[in-house]
């Protein structure tokens, strides 16, 4: 296990899009590098105030088994943990994702909605019982989904960027896979996609840092292919990740 800071760093909530006394959603970004992007834009339009708490620091990235204390979940209204360039098995982060895991089982002891992207999604999954392993194939890019709840997932072209792939947990209803990977599942008032409904282009080109262009240089992935075909699905994406997010709150978050 590498070796975490024995002084806890100082990790502040930020609320950019404060209304006053509304629903309040929280969402976990486990680096700087992962802005909730259409999905914030339309927890703000179902009348939310959004809060946003980040894990690991820029100048942590390649240290990053920082020791933080996580804000309590079960305060918030929903809570979305979002992507990450690490892996939940990683030993480097084994100090704070711990408690990730506590506190999202606390949430959901406590009937607290939550939206699990990516890295959230693998979290979700090891919070509940499931597990995460390294996948036999990655997937870089845009990928079809098939959904076997539609009114949930919408089946189609999804943004992926993972090298992992999820056991869901036993009690976990599967809502969507794609050849390789599962792609999304719900259990009580949880949601999970392993797919990117935040991606944008300036997302895209955030992960695209000298660091990021190689990796995907070795997974054999165009960059310029993977900009191209981002560009033609980014409209519609967005559009796509407001209509999950009205999915989560009306049939997700509302589960007895």
């Amino acid at each position: 296990m590498a070796e975490a800071e024995e002084v806890a760093l100082s990790h502040d909530l930020v609320n950019p899009w404060h209304h006053g006394t509304v629903p309040n959603v929280l969402f976990l970004q486990h680096d700087h590098v992962s802005p909730p992007g259409p999905l914030a834009e339309r927890f703000v339009d179902r009348g939310f105030d959004v809060s946003m708490f980040q894990i690991v620091p820029a100048e942590r990235w390649n240290t990053p088994n920082v020791d933080v204390e996580l804000p309590d979940l079960t305060s918030f209204d929903a809570v979305v943990p979002l992507g990450s360039p690490w892996s939940v098995y990683d030993s480097m982060i084994e100090r704070w994702f711990t408690r990730e895991v506590t506190a999202l089982k606390e949430a959901d002891q406590a009937g607290v909605p939550v939206l699990g992207v990516c890295f959230g999604a693998q979290a979700l999954a090891v919070a509940h019982g499931g597990s995460v392993a390294r996948a036999q194939q990655h997937e870089i890019g845009w990928f079809t989904v098939e959904s076997a709840a539609p009114q949930l997932i919408a089946p189609g072209w999804w943004f992926q960027y993972h090298f992992d792939e999820i056991t869901p947990p036993p009690e976990a209803a599967i809502l969507a896979t794609s050849p390789r990977a599962l792609q999304a599942f719900s259990l009580r008032r949880n949601l999970a996609v392993q797919f990117h409904p935040e991606a944008m282009t300036g997302l895209l080109e955030l992960w695209l840092d000298p660091q990021g262009m190689e990796e995907v240089r070795q997974a054999g992935v165009s960059i310029d292919e993977l900009r191209s075909t981002t560009a033609v699905h980014v409209g519609a994406n967005q559009q796509r990740a407001f209509s999950l997010v009205d999915a989560f709150l009306d049939s997700v978050a509302t589960v007895q």
